[in-house]
């Protein structure tokens, strides 16, 4: 039995029930990472006892998968995508902005797949918009697909700003830090193809390289849907 199939237990003092307990449960992952969230912590900021939480969640990975399916309420698509393509898009935006916002998100995206309420409602959207355009094999690949590289691309703007964070060094200053040994290394001409990069590469801000990735992706998936039915 999943922890969405199981009743909650009746009403006691100090009232709680999941949604509260998801919510103090985000709170502490916004604020510290997944590493600040225990069911002790969340008992704590709700004022409870933590054997009180058990009568709700068995443990901290049904809490993670609850947590996970709150946010997917905020990826839910506001209306109706006009086509298969736009579908893809929103979901790998608001993927972006809800990770953004949440994120610790990045650490449970690309795993099992979501079976709370409203993972599965972002799951269907997603599939509908495809529905009919190929084989149901094909259309998974390529929702697989899209998803691999959304997932791939948060992870590494999250970690850049861990790294931030952690340092204390922006992206700018990282970069003109390591910058002498990098200029070294480039003259010695045993990295011609890296040099062409650095000097004459576009050095683009995160949110444009991810559209700009995305709709590479989008195309490749374009293309496949196009060929014929094998």
């Amino acid at each position: 039995m999943t922890v969405w199939d199981r009743p909650e237990p009746p009403t006691r003092p100090v009232p709680l029930d999941r949604e509260r307990i998801v919510g103090a449960a985000v709170a502490l992952a916004d604020e510290g990472g997944l590493e600040a969230v225990s069911l002790r912590k969340v008992a704590a900021r709700l004022d409870a006892g933590p054997m009180r939480l058990y009568g709700y969640i068995a443990t901290k990975e049904e809490l993670f998968d609850l947590m996970m399916d709150e946010v997917y309420g905020e990826i839910l698509p506001e209306e109706e995508p006009g086509d298969w393509r736009e579908a893809l898009r929103v979901l790998a935006h608001r993927t972006r902005q809800a990770a953004l916002r949440h994120e610790w998100l990045a650490d449970l995206l690309g795993g099992r797949p979501a079976l709370g309420p409203n993972g599965l409602v972002v799951a269907e959207a997603t599939l509908s918009a495809l529905d009919g355009l190929a084989d149901v094999d094909t259309v998974m690949r390529a929702v697989e697909t899209v998803s691999a590289y959304f997932t791939g691309a948060i992870r590494r703007e999250i970690a850049n700003l861990r790294a931030e964070r952690a340092t204390g060094l922006s992206k700018h200053d990282w970069q003109h830090a390591a910058g002498p040994r990098l200029t070294r290394m480039l003259a010695t001409g045993r990295f011609p193809a890296l040099a062409k990069a650095v000097h004459d590469g576009t050095d683009l801000d995160a949110e444009a390289s991810f559209t700009t990735g995305l709709e590479w992706v989008l195309d490749a998936v374009a293309a496949r849907l196009a060929l014929p039915s094998a």
